[in-house]
């Protein structure tokens, strides 16, 4: 976890003033490495969640979450069964919603992602930088806020880029590909407030992407689902 770590990745434009930066991606050089950044001070040491208790937790990773959700008596959901969460009822609808990104009556956004140039300015015309309260904009038809948008959410299964087009081929329409490969990546989903059609595309009911378990960053948290008794 980052704060056994010591440092965790935090947007450039997010970074507190004082805090230290410990290191640059090569291949994102907008995420920086801040020591002393993590879920109770996501911008570095300096930062606080005081005034952000209805925010989604951030820099946690999925052994965090795995973590969270033993002593919890949850889990995470597996990404067929997020994907379904997310949909709320609307099969085949591009977004949470339906189809159409803004609000067609009065031009509003529906989700926290990023407006402006990517990576350096975001007008915040969705009313935010960095992360929104959980219950912001409007829940899906089945009752869940910001499924997608606002932070990535952790799935339980391994990552297969191939899983759902192998399971078609073998078994007709996908209805729960689980990957058989080794779990060297983790399934990401939703998007987060980061995501921009220039440079992640990825605020969508069927986007995916995924990361190393032990990967913590300022955009990425996860919710859970009750272990059925």
């Amino acid at each position: 976890m980052a704060k056994k770590a010591g440092l965790s990745a935090v947007f450039h434009t997010l970074v507190h003033p004082r805090a230290e930066v410990v290191g640059r991606s090569a291949r994102a050089p907008w995420w920086l490495g801040v020591k002393g950044a993590n879920w109770k001070h996501p911008e570095g040491p300096q930062s606080d969640i005081r005034e952000r208790g209805d925010h989604p937790v951030v820099h946690v990773t999925w052994n965090d979450a795995q973590a969270y959700c033993a002593w919890a008596g949850r889990r995470l959901p597996t990404e067929a069964e997020w994907e379904r969460a997310s949909r709320g009822g609307l099969e085949g609808a591009r977004y949470p919603w339906g189809d159409e990104l803004l609000d067609l009556l009065d031009g509003d956004w529906r989700v926290n992602i990023w407006q402006g140039s990517f990576p350096g300015h975001d007008t915040g015309e969705d009313g935010w930088h960095g992360t929104a309260p959980v219950r912001t904009y409007q829940p899906n038809g089945y009752g869940l806020w910001q499924t997608v948008g606002n932070v990535w959410e952790w799935c339980a299964d391994p990552f297969d880029p191939r899983a759902y087009a192998k399971r078609a081929r073998a078994q007709g329409p996908a209805r729960n590909p689980r990957s058989q490969v080794s779990p060297v990546l983790r399934v990401l989903r939703g998007g987060s407030y980061l995501c921009h059609d220039s440079y992640c595309n990825r605020y969508r009911n069927a986007a995916r992407s995924s990361n190393t378990p032990g990967s913590s960053m300022g955009n990425a948290g996860f919710r859970t689902v009750a272990r059925q008794a």
